[in-house]
C-alpha cells in the first residue's frame, strides 16, 4: 500500500518505534492499532453522572497513552483520538444519551506544572485531533500530589477543591472529558466546580478506564464483564 511505503521511507529518515509494543519503524504497529478499536463501556460515577470509556487501560493501550503523556509521543495522538471521539459520541447519543439543549465539550484541566514539563496538553491535543471544539471554563487553582500512589479515599481528598470555573455557567450543559477513568475523583472535582457556578454535567467520557480500580463502591460499572 502507498501508506505503508511512505511510512517505510519516513522510517529511514526519522526512525521510530511502536508506542504500544516497541516494534521498529511504526508509530503504532498494526497489532497495537487494532487494540485501539474502541468498545465503549458504561459506568456511573458516585454522584450519579453517566460515564463512557472507550478502552481498557492495559497493555498497548496503556503504553500508548503513557507515551503521549510522558514521552512526548504526539505522533500517536491521531490514532488515540479515534476511540476518544467514539466514547464522547456514545456518551451523548448512545442508548443512555442525553436530550435537551446543546451540550458543550469540557476538558478536565491540566496542571500548570504538567503543562510546562510537557509543553502541551495531551487531552486537548486528542480532542483537537478529533476535530471537536471545546469550552475553556475550568482552571486548576491548587496543585495536587500524583494520584497513582494514593488509596481510593485519599484520591478524593487529594483532588477536592483543586478546580474552579472561570465564569458563571448558568444554563450551560457540558460533556466532561478526561483521558483515564480510575476512581472518578478527578471527574467528580471537575463536575463540582461546574455545578458550583450553575452549570450542568450531563455525562462524562474518557479514552480509557482502569478496570480493577473502577470496580469499587464509588463507581458502578454498568456493562463491564
Amino acid at each position: 500500500m502507498f501508506r505503508d511505503a511512505l511510512l517505510d521511507a519516513l522510517a529511514l529518515v526519522l526512525p521510530v518505534e511502536c508506542a504500544g509494543c516497541g516494534a521498529p519503524d511504526r508509530s503504532l504497529c498494526a497489532g497495537c492499532r487494532a487494540a485501539l478499536a474502541g468498545e465503549p463501556q458504561s459506568h456511573r460515577l458516585a454522584d450519579g453522572t453517566p460515564a463512557t470509556s472507550a478502552l481498557d487501560y492495559e497493555g498497548p493501550v496503556r503504553r500508548a497513552i503513557l507515551a503521549l503523556k510522558e514521552s512526548g509521543r504526539t505522533d500517536v495522538a491521531r490514532a488515540l483520538s479515534v476511540p476518544l471521539a467514539l466514547a464522547m459520541t456514545e456518551a451523548v447519543t448512545g442508548p443512555r444519551g442525553v436530550a435537551g439543549p446543546p451540550v458543550e465539550t469540557l476538558l478536565v484541566p491540566t496542571g500548570r506544572a504538567a503543562f510546562r514539563r510537557r509543553g502541551y496538553d495531551p487531552l486537548a491535543l486528542l480532542v483537537r485531533r478529533a476535530g471537536v471544539p471545546h469550552a475553556r471554563v475550568l482552571t486548576q487553582i491548587r496543585a495536587s500530589t500524583q494520584q497513582k500512589h494514593l488509596a481510593l479515599d485519599e484520591r478524593s481528598r487529594n483532588r477536592a477543591g483543586t478546580m474552579r470555573a472561570t465564569r458563571p455557567l448558568d444554563g450551560r450543559r457540558f460533556l466532561l472529558v478526561d483521558d483515564v477513568l480510575t476512581t472518578g475523583s478527578t471527574l467528580a472535582e471537575a463536575a463540582r466546580a461546574v455545578r458550583a457556578e450553575g452549570g450542568e454535567i450531563v455525562a462524562a467520557a474518557t479514552l480509557a478506564y482502569t478496570r480493577k480500580r473502577v470496580q469499587h463502591p464509588g463507581i458502578h460499572s454498568l456493562n463491564v464483564s
